[in-house]
Protein backbone atom coordinates (compact mmCIF):
# COMPACT_ATOMS: atom_id res chain seq x y z
CA UNK A 1 0.00 0.00 0.00
CA UNK A 2 0.83 3.54 -1.03
CA UNK A 3 0.25 7.02 0.90
CA UNK A 4 0.62 10.55 -0.57
CA UNK A 5 0.39 12.97 1.98
CA UNK A 6 0.17 16.34 0.54
CA UNK A 7 1.29 19.74 3.06
CA UNK A 8 -0.10 23.12 2.17
CA UNK A 9 -0.19 24.88 5.44
CA UNK A 10 2.62 27.13 6.76
CA UNK A 11 4.95 25.39 9.49
CA UNK A 12 4.09 27.10 11.98
CA UNK A 13 1.06 28.87 11.53
CA UNK A 14 -0.32 28.72 15.48
CA UNK A 15 -1.83 24.74 14.85
CA UNK A 16 -0.32 21.25 15.11
CA UNK A 17 -1.52 20.44 11.86
CA UNK A 18 1.59 20.02 10.19
CA UNK A 19 3.18 18.61 13.12
CA UNK A 20 0.17 15.35 12.97
CA UNK A 21 1.19 15.11 9.39
CA UNK A 22 4.60 14.72 9.80
CA UNK A 23 3.91 12.11 12.93
CA UNK A 24 1.48 10.18 10.51
CA UNK A 25 3.98 9.60 7.75
CA UNK A 26 6.58 8.45 10.49
CA UNK A 27 4.06 5.82 11.54
CA UNK A 28 2.91 4.82 8.47
CA UNK A 29 6.15 4.36 7.64
CA UNK A 30 7.13 2.33 10.56
CA UNK A 31 3.85 0.13 10.30
CA UNK A 32 5.29 -0.95 6.42
CA UNK A 33 3.14 1.57 4.25
CA UNK A 34 5.31 3.14 1.18
CA UNK A 35 4.74 7.09 2.08
CA UNK A 36 5.82 10.14 0.03
CA UNK A 37 5.71 14.15 0.71
CA UNK A 38 4.58 16.73 -0.93
CA UNK A 39 4.53 20.50 -0.19
CA UNK A 40 3.34 22.95 -2.09
CA UNK A 41 1.86 26.52 -0.61
CA UNK A 42 3.33 27.71 2.37
CA UNK A 43 4.34 24.41 3.50
CA UNK A 44 7.36 24.78 0.71
CA UNK A 45 9.23 26.60 3.95
CA UNK A 46 9.79 23.70 5.70
CA UNK A 47 12.15 22.42 3.69
CA UNK A 48 14.10 25.71 3.54
CA UNK A 49 17.13 25.87 6.25
CA UNK A 50 16.08 29.88 6.85
CA UNK A 51 13.34 27.84 8.41
CA UNK A 52 13.67 28.26 12.17
CA UNK A 53 11.32 27.08 15.33
CA UNK A 54 9.50 29.74 16.43
CA UNK A 55 10.22 30.79 20.30
CA UNK A 56 7.41 28.98 22.28
CA UNK A 57 6.52 26.09 19.81
CA UNK A 58 7.93 22.69 21.08
CA UNK A 59 8.08 20.78 17.88
CA UNK A 60 10.94 21.30 14.97
CA UNK A 61 8.74 20.44 12.01
CA UNK A 62 11.71 21.43 9.56
CA UNK A 63 13.85 18.54 11.81
CA UNK A 64 10.73 16.57 11.60
CA UNK A 65 11.18 16.63 7.82
CA UNK A 66 14.80 15.87 7.65
CA UNK A 67 14.25 12.74 9.63
CA UNK A 68 11.75 11.74 7.27
CA UNK A 69 14.15 11.96 4.64
CA UNK A 70 16.48 9.82 6.25
CA UNK A 71 14.21 7.06 7.46
CA UNK A 72 13.46 6.91 2.92
CA UNK A 73 10.76 8.90 2.20
CA UNK A 74 10.67 10.84 -0.83
CA UNK A 75 9.54 14.31 -0.11
CA UNK A 76 9.14 16.98 -3.07
CA UNK A 77 8.72 20.61 -3.12
CA UNK A 78 6.64 22.52 -5.45
CA UNK A 79 9.16 24.16 -7.81
CA UNK A 80 6.77 27.03 -8.99
CA UNK A 81 5.75 27.75 -5.41
CA UNK A 82 9.57 28.05 -4.86
CA UNK A 83 9.23 31.63 -5.83
CA UNK A 84 5.56 32.08 -5.09
CA UNK A 85 4.84 30.86 -1.50
CA UNK A 86 5.78 31.33 2.11
CA UNK A 87 7.82 33.65 3.75
CA UNK A 88 11.13 32.57 2.48
CA UNK A 89 10.41 33.42 -1.32
CA UNK A 90 13.03 32.10 -3.08
CA UNK A 91 15.72 30.67 -0.96
CA UNK A 92 16.66 26.93 -2.11
CA UNK A 93 15.45 23.92 -0.81
CA UNK A 94 17.67 21.90 1.32
CA UNK A 95 19.34 18.35 0.37
CA UNK A 96 16.52 15.97 0.26
CA UNK A 97 13.61 17.49 -0.25
CA UNK A 98 13.63 18.00 -4.44
CA UNK A 99 11.78 20.53 -6.58
CA UNK A 100 9.37 18.69 -8.42
CA UNK A 101 5.99 19.87 -10.88
CA UNK A 102 2.47 19.46 -10.85
CA UNK A 103 2.84 16.94 -13.73
CA UNK A 104 5.19 14.78 -10.79
CA UNK A 105 2.47 15.29 -8.30
CA UNK A 106 -0.31 13.98 -10.99
CA UNK A 107 1.49 11.22 -11.26
CA UNK A 108 1.95 10.64 -7.75
CA UNK A 109 -1.98 10.77 -7.07
CA UNK A 110 -2.57 8.05 -9.61
CA UNK A 111 -0.20 5.66 -8.71
CA UNK A 112 -1.16 5.91 -4.76
CA UNK A 113 -3.75 4.19 -2.80
CA UNK A 114 -4.42 6.74 -0.39
CA UNK A 115 -4.34 10.78 -0.84
CA UNK A 116 -3.93 12.43 2.26
CA UNK A 117 -3.70 16.63 2.48
CA UNK A 118 -2.94 18.61 5.58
Amino acid sequence: MSTLIIFNRPPYDGTDVTWNGLRLASVLQQQGETVRVFLMNDSVDMARESCVRPEGYDQDLKAMLKDLIRSGITVEVCGTCMARCGIHKNEPYYAGAESSTMGRLATWVQESDKVLTF
